[in-house]
């Protein structure tokens, strides 16, 4: 799975032989210069996943439930309708937010999970999670809850990797790892970061492209050309 924020980013991904794409809230930090996820709201998301949806023919869209829009069953809902109506395959939302679950569920939209790192909520910074006994089996019981509650998947993000080998090895449903080692069932990575269309890329990964090198190559050489230099 990787990350997609706009039309020609989900042209391109929808045929590369993926399982899912996610129009992530990361998108408030990597697209939109936003200092935190939280910064974004259900029409942003709206906006954006009709965008990658009007791109895609055949990959599952996956879009994040952005920060305070399921903050009780019913909300969880009507945010997640509406997501749908953009063109969404399934929703997302971080935590073990089960009433919340079972709810969507109900309404008939598929959930995705996350656990480990949540964004939206994390204060202080991005940080690893279950570095200590107490933690790791709280983040464990949460994918438990959030398996048994139904959800399709479960994104575990920025855990040890013992961590998250556990948590797939006790859960019925696929686990998708990000900076959580190599023993998930399947990964995710933010797609900004992969190609390189940032200058910083996090120290944690080595992109595979240098977007940002090429597009600033293209700009500098079109104004020499319209200078005639």
């Amino acid at each position: 799975m990787l990350t997609a924020y706009d039309y020609p980013t989900a042209l391109a991904l929808d045929g590369a032989g993926l399982d899912a794409l996610l129009v992530g809230d990361s998108m408030g930090e990597v697209e939109l210069g936003y200092p935190r996820t939280r910064d974004v709201t259900l029409e942003m998301m709206r906006h954006h996943v009709r965008a990658v949806a009007n791109g895609v023919t055949r990959t599952h869209v996956v879009a994040d439930l952005p920060a305070d829009t399921y903050r009780d069953p019913q909300e969880a809902v009507t945010s997640s309708r509406v997501l749908m109506e953009a063109g969404a395959d399934s929703v997302k939302l971080e935590g073990a937010l089960i009433p919340q679950v079972d709810a969507i569920i109900a309404d008939g939209i598929p959930v995705m999970g996350h656990v480990g790192l949540l964004p939206q909520t994390a204060e202080g910074g991005y940080r690893r999670q279950g570095t200590t006994p107490l933690e790791a089996d709280r983040i464990l019981d949460d994918a438990r809850a959030l398996d048994a509650a139904g959800c399709y998947a479960i994104v575990i993000e920025a855990v040890p990797a013992d961590l998250a080998a556990r948590i797939t090895a006790e859960v019925g449903c696929p686990t998708i790892g990000i900076a959580a080692g190599t023993d998930s069932d399947g990964q995710v990575l933010v797609s900004t970061d992969l190609i390189g269309q940032l200058p910083d890329p996090p120290a944690w990964m080595t992109p595979l492209a240098n977007v940002h090198g090429i597009v600033a190559d293209a700009g500098r050489a079109f104004a020499r050309g319209v200078r005639g230099d």
